[in-house]
């Protein structure tokens, strides 16, 4: 159990609650509308699947993301540790501060990067054949700060796949309303993390790292955030658009834009003191929120109408 809590705090499990629920609204999309195009009523239709195929998939999507984001946790703490060490923000990590071998942090995303192909081969043969891209991304991000400012993007970029990667695991196809979700996260995600980089600005140019702060400081930064998170509004609005959801995607829209509006309300360049209420109230929030709202309006709509 001591074991558990260790490596839950390397990964930062708590944190999963941002991709993932973006994850299950692609799953229940490809559940309840599994062949639509941009000329039908997306939401609305049935799976052939059977309950229990349904579960025993829906274990595996969520295995899989578990294991994909773990991989790519544990990578970024053990080829960030010298750093980590260095700052003192940081240093109370579980490598720096010694409750974590760096040879044991590899040996679990490895064992990690096993388990999500694994998961992914039985799920079916596309999610099985993208899985190496997929880790691919998520795991080439703990690299990006060293060489370039958009690093928030590729983080970005790495947490997007969730929605679309979940409906492939339904339907083993790409369609516009998941993709929709999945830029939604993209530029969520990255806005958000440039809000918390802001911490390290002064670390990142004194250690030859790369980040939106450090390379415009934190004015322009929180400029840079607050266009990437405009647009992220305009995707769940334009997913909200193509789908035809009712009202209360939308009250769930409001929301997650709400969230968005209150943590650039609370962190300014000069006063740092609220972006950790930010960063997990605020966007933990925005995500459990709206898709409990995406949920409810698909259940309502595809299951009672």
């Amino acid at each position: 159990m001591n074991n558990i809590k260790k490596y839950a705090g390397l990964v930062k499990f708590s944190h999963t609650i941002f991709a993932l629920p973006f994850a299950i609204i692609g799953f229940f999309i490809g559940i309840f509308a599994p062949h639509f195009s941009s000329a039908t009523l997306p939401i609305g239709g049935y799976s052939p699947l059977l309950l229990k195929d349904i579960i025993k998939l829906f274990t595996l999507v969520i295995l899989s993301m578990v294991f994909a984001r773990s991989a790519a946790m544990a990578f970024n703490r053990y080829l960030d540790s010298s750093f980590d060490a260095k700052n003192p923000r940081t240093a109370i990590r579980e490598i720096p501060a010694g409750i974590i071998s760096k040879q044991s942090a590899l040996r679990f995303v490895i064992i990690n990067c096993l388990l999500f192909i694994a998961s992914a081969f039985f799920i079916n043969p596309i999610c099985f054949y993208l899985s190496p891209v997929a880790l691919l991304v998520v795991l080439f991000y703990s690299y990006t700060k060293r060489f370039t400012a958009l690093c928030h993007l590729v983080l970005g970029i790495g947490l997007s796949l969730a929605p679309i990667g979940a409906y492939l695991a339904v339907t083993g196809k790409f369609e516009l309303l998941p993709i929709l979700f999945s830029l939604t996260v993209l530029f969520w995600v990255s806005g958000f993390d440039i809000i918390y980089a802001l911490q390290d600005e002064q670390f990142d140019k004194a250690n030859q790292l790369h980040s939106i702060p450090a390379a415009l400081g934190k004015l322009k930064a929180l400029r840079v955030s607050a266009y990437l998170h405009f647009l992220s509004a305009s995707c769940v609005v334009s997913a909200g658009i193509y789908g035809h959801f009712g009202w209360l995607y939308w009250m769930g829209v409001a929301v997650f834009i709400g969230m968005l509006v209150y943590q650039h309300s609370i962190v300014k360049p000069t006063d740092l003191s609220k972006v950790n209420i930010a960063f997990m109230t605020a966007n933990g929030i925005a995500s459990v929120v709206f898709s409990v709202f995406v949920l409810l309006d698909i259940f309502f709509r595809s299951v009672l109408k």
